[in-house]
């Protein structure tokens, strides 16, 4: 009894009950939808009932009917950025949509490190606040909601950015959008923040993916109950992104990991998140994301630096993904760095230059390509390499191993973009690593002062 009485309350709490046409809350006032695009908006009616959409900014009129289900779908043609506009949908009654911009939607998504917002003390904080009344910027949350089958709405609203929402807002998303709008210009942002502090990877994807998959689904059952939140594969999904899957989207932007680490197939599971949002989504759309900061993790001195190196490897493993490297912004002894402006604005970098290609800067640290054997010397190649140098004018932080696999340190130097490494311990080398430990931050950089991203050459 008790939960057929809370089955109800959600009904007619996300308005399913009535009989009037309604919207899932991701379409309301305030909101931005994708510039130059088609975008679906769907809701419910009444079985049968004709439904008609009239756009703001060209009073062009849709029309379809509602199934035997109560749902209705329709897709609208976007013109350039621009606003505000209003959207009026008919059926029995009318619902008007106002104060609508065009412009780009980037949803924004992982763990505690993208939720942080102003409020919990980031660097430069309260200044920040008080510039960011801003109207073409715009926010959406996403509460945090579980549930054990996919659902069709959740709670919610689109605000402008002011001070007291920015506020409480993603700061990495905020300065994301923030940045994005210098070289955009007049382009309105529209950011949809869904993310749980404390929680794996598993639980941010649709539950069968992982159950499909013998590798995930053992991975996963070694996920201990968290703390802050789930981790059952599947929950956060079905409550927190399945709702707006559809939502027309430029990107995303991805802030997690801390919660997989000691995980040594974070690549598999982040690239099987990324395909099975990409589905639901029917689109390739840029998928780019934070490595996680260097961190003193339990007693393991590797764990931390094993999932970063899996998100380096990712980069080749999925299309259309961007990394940017935070070790040089990091704190070592705080899992929250403060600096969550850099991060921003390397993530807007990387969409300026690769989504937008209105950036020519180099906007990537140097990432590790290859390694040959010349006599006893090991030289090590990489892609994003102009400029190459030491932080401190040499480096400690390479190593290599003969066949019994056994690392030593290697005296290191950098000739035509890459680095030459010999030991006097290790004759015949046949692997490389860099930067490989739990709280080593590179100190290897290139001309535009980004730094390279740890690996080995092992895996």
């Amino acid at each position: 009894m008790k939960n057929k009485i809370l089955f109800l309350f959600f009904l007619m709490m996300y308005g399913v009950t009535e009989a009037n046409v309604t919207l899932p809350n991701i379409f309301g006032d305030n909101m931005v939808l994708q510039r130059n695009s088609e975008v679906k908006i769907w809701g419910w009616g009444n079985p049968k009932e004709e439904i008609k959409l009239v756009s703001g900014w060209n009073n062009q009129e849709y029309s379809t009917v509602a199934s035997n289900q109560a749902k209705w779908e329709l897709t609208i043609k976007t013109p350039e950025a621009g606003g505000p506009f209003t959207i009026s949908i008919k059926g029995y009654n009318e619902v008007v949509l106002k104060n609508i911009l065009i412009g780009e939607v980037w949803l924004c998504s992982g763990q505690s490190n993208m939720e942080m917002s102003a409020s919990w003390g980031i660097d430069n904080g309260d200044e920040e606040v008080k510039n960011a009344a801003n109207p073409n910027i715009r926010f959406f949350t996403v509460p945090k909601l579980t549930a054990t089958s996919p659902q069709n709405n959740l709670l919610g609203n689109w605000t402008e950015s002011t001070p007291e929402t920015m506020k409480y807002f993603s700061a990495v998303g905020y300065f994301f959008a923030k940045r994005l709008r210098e070289d955009l210009k007049n382009v309105p942002i529209g950011l949809i923040s869904s993310n749980w502090g404390g929680t794996p990877a598993e639980i941010w994807m649709p539950e069968e993916v992982i159950n499909s998959d013998p590798i995930l689904l053992e991975n996963a059952k070694k996920l201990n109950e968290q703390e802050y939140g789930p981790h059952q594969p599947g929950r956060a999904y079905n409550a927190m992104i399945h709702p707006i899957a559809g939502f027309k989207i430029a990107g995303t932007l991805w802030y997690q990991g801390e919660s997989n680490v000691g995980s040594l197939v974070y690549d598999r599971t982040l690239g099987a998140l990324i395909t099975s949002w990409r589905k639901e989504w029917k689109e390739n759309f840029p998928f780019y994301y934070v490595q996680i900061a260097p961190y003193k993790t339990g007693t393991n001195n590797f764990s931390n630096v094993t999932v970063r190196n899996s998100q380096r490897k990712l980069l080749k493993e999925v299309s259309n993904t961007g990394m940017v490297v935070i070790s040089d912004i990091s704190d070592t002894i705080d899992i929250h760095p403060k600096n969550k402006k850099s991060v921003g604005i390397r993530l807007a970098n990387l969409a300026l230059a690769e989504t937008y290609k209105t950036n020519s800067n180099l906007v990537n640290g140097p990432l590790f390509t290859d390694f040959k054997i010349e006599k006893n010397k090991v030289i090590v190649s990489f892609d994003y390499a102009d400029g190459l140098y030491f932080k401190d004018k040499k480096s400690n932080q390479f190593e290599v191993a003969g066949a019994d696999g056994v690392f030593v340190p290697a005296q290191a130097s950098i000739k035509n973009n890459q680095v030459i490494l010999t030991s006097k311990k290790v004759v015949n080398p046949t692997k490389v690593r860099f930067a490989w430990g739990n709280t080593t931050q590179s100190d290897l950089f290139n001309k535009a002062n980004l730094p390279a991203s740890c690996f080995t050459s092992e895996f």
